[in-house]
């Protein structure tokens, strides 16, 4: 019994590929996608029957259940330390961030049921890693009538999440479990290659695939001269020998365009800019939603393939690459931190088309936009993909930030950013920064009205911190991200995300009555504050014919207003 036992066990991987594993896109006719429970189950029963695929939890989602992690790996070796010291390269996959666009969720289940079933071959040095659903709850939300203008499946899901965020704008802020769970994941794979399957909005075109990539000029250095020079054009080739022809994201709306376009800005709050902080090669596929599902599955698992194919080939590449940047952002002393688009250089790519026009709308009876099927064309336009760096920040030697802004620390340590406790109460000279001025959004974006156009004023002092607030050296693996989160005036800074708002309300006040006696004994022993006064009413009539603005500004300049207000809490050790 024992014998007959080995020898079935020995044959398990020759029974995974004697199944089918047929999923509901194959017996639909590729007209339906599965729910998130049966995605589950589908996986389950895989990963029991294949000894190159393991299923893991790997932390909750809003929705309540966990986000599961699927590794593929030819050899049978699901411990990461172990693949990465045997040199293997990983490409992590993350479908269903909004699951009304579930093409990759379907793409993923085929690729790997044919790699299983060695219908396609996954490369000795490549480890696939996949999350199967990333957007549990908006998975669970199902209908057959959102995303209205796309063309199938029959019934998906909804793009919010269990807390109707959007998950693709939460990598920075986290304010979902899903963003933590994702950044611990992201963290334990350090991936050389991430891929976040999409379906795009906009113009109507021949192109069944489009691809945004990390844009190349913040990605930087030699990563991105090899990102722009060989692995995008890589990726077209690739999949022209597919049979695709894959074009940049067509980042227009509103418009057509014929006329070319900019490259897609992926700021750090998007899956593919937050990659980069963290030195990953990282692209947003994104099939055109009015292309037949079935079609649209087909080119995201080719896509995929390719991105298998080119690793595969130039992993050794990709990994030095990756371990310079490491390098070189640890021993730069300035960063980039903001970019501007730059309108003097373009590329020529080919735009397969359609002839636009307009016609009286049935609706309001004014001209609206129309795209005529009859008539492609295919022509060149300028693609607008370089940008200019505008604004650089010196690093500190570190950064120290008080333990009450724990909402901010358990983001960094979900990101792994080391970090370390001071053991006691200790005074230390830092550069400290004062908010003088901010914009903030009228309207809420993802739950938070946005801190733009930041302004600061900078000091040396020399500040008390207490055991327990966090020392954070700038000499780690998240350099980039520590800057770019924790300068006030970047673009997805933690200030612009309101984690530091509290420091912009005045807690302490004054009563008139009683510090107008407090006021006037301070200007007779401060002379020179009584002059600037005399000169402020002098100029500011306004100012001039209110008493309260004139005691406050005597107030302000006093030692009796608060220290903390406008005061940025996060300190910058310089030497």
């Amino acid at each position: 019994m024992r014998n007959v036992l080995f020898a079935l066990l020995a044959f398990l991987p020759f029974f995974a590929g004697a199944q089918s594993f047929p999923t509901l896109f194959e017996t639909s006719g590729g007209t339906k996608t599965p729910t998130y429970l049966q995605v589950i189950d589908w996986w389950t029963k895989l990963d029991a029957a294949s000894s190159i695929v393991s299923m893991k939890p790997m932390g909750p989602s809003d929705a309540g259940y966990s986000i599961h992690l699927v590794l593929v790996s030819a050899d049978k070796d699901f411990n990461i330390a172990s693949l990465k010291k045997k040199g293997r390269n990983i490409i992590f996959v993350l479908n269903g961030i909004h699951p009304g666009e579930p093409d990759g969720i379907d793409a993923s289940m085929l690729l790997v049921r044919d790699i299983v079933q060695n219908r396609y071959k996954l490369p000795a040095n490549v480890v696939l890693a996949l999350v199967p659903v990333y957007n549990i709850g908006g998975a669970l939300n199902r209908s057959a009538y959102y995303r209205v203008d796309q063309n199938g499946p029959d019934e998906f899901g909804f793009r919010g999440n269990a807390q109707n965020l959007d998950l693709n704008r939460d990598f920075i802020k986290a304010d979902s479990k899903n963003a933590l769970t994702f950044s611990r994941i992201f963290h334990y794979l350090n991936p050389d290659v991430f891929v976040d399957n999409h379906v795009s909005n906009g113009a109507d075109y021949q192109h069944v695939m489009t691809l945004i990539a990390s844009q190349h000029n913040r990605l930087g250095g030699a990563m991105g001269e090899f990102m722009n020079k060989q692995f995008e054009p890589g990726m077209y080739a690739l999949m022209k020998e597919k049979g695709w022809d894959l074009v940049p994201y067509v980042n227009h709306f509103g418009d057509t365009p014929d006329k070319g376009w900019s490259q897609f800005w992926d700021s750090p709050r998007y899956s593919s800019g937050y990659a980069s902080l963290f030195h990953s090669f990282a692209f947003v596929p994104e099939t055109h939603m009015l292309k037949p599902y079935k079609q649209r599955v087909a080119a995201t698992q080719d896509l995929m393939k390719s991105f298998i194919e080119f690793t595969a080939k130039h992993g050794k590449q990709i990994t030095a690459l990756r371990a310079v940047a490491v390098r070189d952002y640890q021993a730069r002393t300035s960063y980039p931190v903001a970019w501007k688009w730059d309108r003097t250089k373009w590329t020529d790519i080919t735009f397969k088309g359609y002839e636009s026009g307009r016609k009286p709308s049935v609706i309001s009876g004014l001209p609206r936009l129309y795209y005529d099927r009859a008539k492609p064309f295919e022509k060149k336009v300028p693609f607008y993909n370089n940008y200019i760096d505008t604004l650089s920040v010196a690093k500190p030697v570190a950064y120290i930030i008080p333990q009450g802004w724990w909402k901010v620390i358990e983001r960094l340590q979900a990101n792994q950013v080391t970090m370390r406790a001071l053991t006691k109460d200790t005074t230390i000279e830092v550069e400290a920064y004062k908010i003088t001025g901010y914009q903030a959004s009228p309207r809420p974006f993802e739950g938070h009205h946005m801190n733009r156009e930041v302004r600061v004023s900078k000091s040396i002092n020399k500040v008390s911190f207490r055991k327990g607030d966090y020392y954070i050296p700038l000499n780690q693996m998240a350099n980039r991200f520590l800057v770019e989160i924790l300068e006030p005036n970047t673009e997805d800074s933690y200030f612009a995300w309101n984690f530091f708002d509290p420091i912009l309300g005045q807690k302490e006040g004054f009563s008139d009555y009683v510090f107008e006696e407090t006021a006037a004994k301070y200007l007779n022993e401060h002379p020179e504050l009584k002059y600037k006064l005399v000169q402020r009413r002098a100029t500011d009539s306004a100012f001039a014919k209110s008493a309260r603005e004139q005691l406050s500004f005597i107030y302000q300049a006093s030692p009796y207003f608060e220290p903390a207000y406008m005061q940025y809490p996060v300190y910058r050790v310089v030497k």
